[in-house]
């Protein structure tokens, strides 16, 4: 009798493991979804910037190097006000970056956690869906990432380093002179993945 219902209570840790695991899949494929359409609207909507953006990227010193200090210009898509794109090509990623978190809008795409790009201190926190951040963990020293703001100046970034730092340590997450961080939850979620970029100066 006892191992009938070691047996049974077996399976039923299987079935919610499996359930668990189909939950988890359609979660990363409709924030997939959300997010590529995201960046397609994104993109019609840079792609119409007026005129004056288009002249001010043509000026040799762009307005966010005249005042570094600036808010980082927004563009809403879909309901959410986001700060620009960015691009994993080792991953073949290509993701908006929502300009604050919570952790509703992580469901739907990568956020900005702090900082600016012009200011070279941005760190962007994403899920760990397939469909978004989770493959960063496998990125390596050299590997670009591209972001763009919402203004379309870009940005262009190398890996330098990839460190593990604990769920809580908020301190760490932001310690170092780093001018672009990604950073996720690792599989088992107790701790986070952070991915340090240096900006390639062009």
């Amino acid at each position: 009798m006892k191992g009938k219902i070691l047996t049974g209570a077996g399976l039923l840790l299987i079935a919610a493991a499996l359930l668990l695991t189909v939950y988890n899949i359609r979660e990363s494929d409709r924030a997939g979804a959300e997010s590529e359409e995201m960046v397609v609207r994104m993109e019609s909507l840079t792609a119409a910037l007026p005129e004056r953006l288009e002249t001010e990227k043509k000026e040799l010193v762009p307005e966010y190097k005249k005042n570094p200090e600036m808010e980082m210009p927004t563009v809403e898509v879909n309901g959410q006000e986001c700060v620009g794109m960015i691009e994993i090509p080792a991953l073949g990623l290509k993701l908006p970056v929502i300009s604050e978190w919570s952790d509703a809008k992580l469901k739907k795409a990568p956020c900005r956690y702090s900082g600016s790009a012009y200011l070279k201190n941005m760190i962007i926190a994403g899920h760990n869906y397939r469909t978004h951040f989770s493959g960063i963990k496998r990125l390596n020293p050299g590997d670009s990432v591209v972001f763009t703001d919402a203004d379309g100046n870009v940005f262009s970034y190398e890996v330098a380093e990839i460190e593990t730092v604990g769920g809580y340590d908020i301190e760490k997450m932001e310690a170092g002179d780093w001018d672009l961080t990604l950073f996720t939850c690792t599989n088992k979620g107790k701790a986070r993945a952070a991915v340090r970029c240096r900006e390639i100066e062009e």
